[in-house]
């Protein structure tokens, strides 16, 4: 009896770890590994830690065999990411073809308007093409980025600076053509609009960087809310509405290789 008690006095923990297994996997790919590994060790923070520093490392190491490589985190250029949260979570990989097209968007937008510093945000995970990088329903292959929208104030434009911290879910409110439906990915997140600070979108330099990309023959799609195009007044049949099923695009703009 007591060994059948302490086989269901386990089992909490056993789910713990696998909720965790599953939860590190999706948010960084390689954090599920690095929680089970720790288990072998010391149950502490710090040896998970160690251990997962290490297999992001490894990662970046091993991420060109499966043709992607990680955007520099400590850049300083003028293509850089957003926020350090992407390259914790192992979300800043792409493939060569794309890391060229946005680093030449990034140097055009800089010569147009000097000062210009284009932001990436959620890309890609370093391995295997079809695994899931969520929310996105895409992002799976290393051919998929998304960039922040320029922003301005009173003082003018806005160099680095996003509404959000993330970049992510600070909506330009406009017309939509999807009805309101539950469920859906397309989250107003009218809870945290208020907290953003009133940054207006910078209409020169996003009207630019839109027909940039359409103008770039590597590039397949873009997806960018269709009431923000209008407002930048700016036409491409690569530009497109991403659909009623996936997540709202007035925050961000997404482009992906054919």
């Amino acid at each position: 009896m007591k060994r059948r008690d302490g086989h269901l006095h386990s089992l909490p923990r056993l789910l713990r770890d696998i909720l965790m297994v599953l939860l590190l996997t999706l948010l960084t790919q390689v954090g599920g590994l690095a929680w089970m590994a720790s288990r072998l060790f010391r149950r502490s923070l710090p040896t998970f830690l160690l251990i997962y520093v290490a297999l992001s490392a490894g990662a970046a190491a091993l991420a060109p065999t499966y043709g992607r490589a990680p955007v520099n985190c400590l850049g300083d250029g003028a293509l850089q990411m957003q926020s350090w949260t992407y390259c914790v979570l192992n979300r800043n990989f792409i493939s060569p073809e794309l890391a060229q097209v946005l680093e030449e968007t990034a140097a055009e937008m800089n010569q147009r308007h000097p000062g210009t510093i284009t932001l990436l945000l959620d890309a890609n995970f370093p391995f295997f093409n079809g695994f899931p990088l969520l929310p996105h329903l895409s992002h799976d292959d290393g051919r998929k980025a998304d960039l922040a929208f320029y922003y301005r104030d009173e003082t003018g434009y806005l160099p680095g600076k996003t509404r959000s911290p993330i970049g992510y879910f600070a909506f330009e409110e406009g017309p939509t053509r999807c009805p309101d439906r539950r469920p859906t990915l397309r989250w107003d997140m009218a809870a945290l609009q208020p907290l953003w600070p009133d940054y207006a979108l910078d209409r020169a330099r996003n009207r630019a960087v839109l027909a940039i990309l359409a103008e770039d023959r590597r590039v397949g799609k873009i997806f960018v809310e269709p009431h923000v195009a209008r407002d930048l007044s700016v036409t491409s049949e690569k530009i497109r509405f991403q659909g009623c099923r996936a997540a709202r695009h007035d925050d961000h703009i997404h482009l992906q290789l054919p």
